[in-house]
């Protein structure tokens, strides 16, 4: 009889391949790096292949570690689905979320909605601030789970969504065309800032930062309202605004990695069970856009 694969093995090739590093996967399952090792020996003992390629202090994925990508998150997505529709002892309790109100509209009605339906007698309390915020946090040991921006950060993270980066503006004003593009950005802490303003200097755009907050809403609000420009991931464009594009002058800007990081202080069965609807959200969520 041929012997099955191993779910907790998956679970580690599935962080390892989202983080590049054994040092790094192993963070994010809460193993050691060489519990991790075994596991990957093991498992390509199993599959009688190699899966990862060893380019530098990277591991990247061979031709087969590809393949056996997508096969090994849906064997633990359907895992985790199969032990929750069979648990006798409803989940009880309270689960602690942060994450950025970037993402707050477009993904928590449908993550909440989710996550209410499977598990009526959980409290899920959501923190809505930024990633910088919400790692610090996670280190106190103040929330579970947090949504998180990686654009370029080297903290492990459960990568589970890509997204591009965009210039904006509103569609019904032509701020962008002003000689000394007038910007709204997040605190000089953020990411997203750094990378705009670095942009605009390699092509010697002359900009002055007019409005300055944390809050998605605030830096929207100022967009729509025709008096600044702006740097948005995909899933934050709102109706009234226009992207703009190389043509019009604005340089591209990098893919922006939206993640999970997770409470490594403590593990529950309520963090895990929340970690698996925000991915199976997001899931349906890409699926709904495709449709559209």
């Amino acid at each position: 009889m041929t012997a099955l694969l191993d779910v907790d093995q998956l679970r580690s090739f599935i962080a390892i391949a989202e983080t590049g590093s054994f040092t790094k996967a192993a963070e994010v399952v809460n193993k050691t790096q060489s519990a991790v090792s075994m596991q990957m020996k093991r498992l390509e003992e199993r599959l009688d292949r190699p899966v990862f390629a060893r380019d530098g202090r990277a591991s990247k994925l061979t031709e087969d570690g590809q393949r056996l990508l997508d096969y090994a998150r849906r064997i633990v997505k359907l895992n985790v689905e199969t032990i929750a529709a069979f648990s006798d002892a409803e989940l009880s309790g309270r689960v602690r979320l942060g994450v950025p109100d970037d993402y707050a509209d477009r993904y928590l009605p449908e993550i909440m909605a989710r996550f209410s339906r499977a598990y009526p007698s959980v409290e899920l309390s959501v923190l809505c601030e930024p990633s910088v915020d919400l790692l610090e946090r996670i280190d106190a040991n103040e929330i579970d789970l947090a949504i998180v921006t990686n654009c370029e950060t080297k903290r492990a993270s459960e990568t589970f969504r890509r997204e591009r980066l965009l210039w904006v503006t509103s569609a019904r004003h032509s701020t962008h065309t002003e000689e000394r593009l007038p910007l709204a950005l997040g605190r000089p802490s953020c990411s997203w800032r750094r990378i705009a303003v670095e942009k605009l200097e390699s092509v010697g755009r002359p900009y002055r930062v007019i409005y300055s907050s944390s809050s998605a809403g605030a830096v929207a609000a100022a967009v729509l309202a025709g008096l600044s420009v702006s740097v948005l991931p995909e899933s934050g464009l709102r109706p009234g605004m226009r992207v703009l594009t190389a043509a019009e002058g604005f340089p591209e800007l990098p893919t922006c990695r939206i993640g999970l990081v997770r409470n490594a202080h403590e593990s529950s069965a309520l963090a895990a069970a929340l970690a698996e609807h925000i991915v199976s959200s997001l899931d349906n969520l890409s699926e709904a856009q495709a449709a559209e």
